[in-house]
């Protein structure tokens, strides 16, 4: 190759591993945010229990909805969206999500003919008791990394977040 060519050929880029670990990226003022924490965390606790119940594609809500559902026998949709934390945008297509896959029933209030409550079906019942199994496993791991000793300060803190911010 003459030396015209030499000069005019294109310069290899040097070979950089691309970002995207963790540990490479830079995350300036993200490092210290509790905001962004709790979201990486709340992600990595989800994909973790989607995991243990083999439902890698596990979506948020699923499980408390049917616990808070059980629990409370009545539980209007606007009760569960406001004990869920969740608003009308995404409490409609989870519970329209429940009720197609036969895990839980909207019931008529008599006294309210456009109302009604929501019940768990058999189904709903007996998925809510296997997901109860793994919750109970999850927690326990969770209890482990956060220490039994800290659990109450850890949902105090929790809690007074939701409570000023909810």
């Amino acid at each position: 190759m003459n030396l015209d060519a030499q000069l005019l050929a294109p310069v290899p880029e040097p070979e950089a591993e691309p970002l995207g670990r963790h540990d490479q990226l830079n995350f300036g003022p993200l490092a210290d945010y509790i905001a962004f924490h709790l979201r990486l965390a709340h992600d990595a606790s989800l994909r973790a229990f989607g995991r243990k119940v083999g439902q890698h594609d596990l979506r948020p809500g699923r499980f408390a909805a049917l616990m808070l559902i059980k629990l409370n026998p009545g539980i209007t949709p606007m009760a569960l969206s406001r004990g869920s934390g969740r608003d009308k945008s995404t409490i409609t297509p989870l519970l329209r999500d429940l009720e197609s896959e036969g895990l839980i029933e909207r019931r008529p209030v008599r006294s309210d003919r456009r109302s009604h409550v929501l019940a768990l079906t058999p189904a709903g019942d007996e998925l809510l008791d296997e997901l109860s199994r793994h919750a109970a496993s999850h927690d326990a791991e969770l209890d482990a990394l956060i220490g039994i000793e800290n659990k109450a300060a850890f949902l105090a803190h929790l809690r007074a977040i939701v409570d000023r911010f909810g």
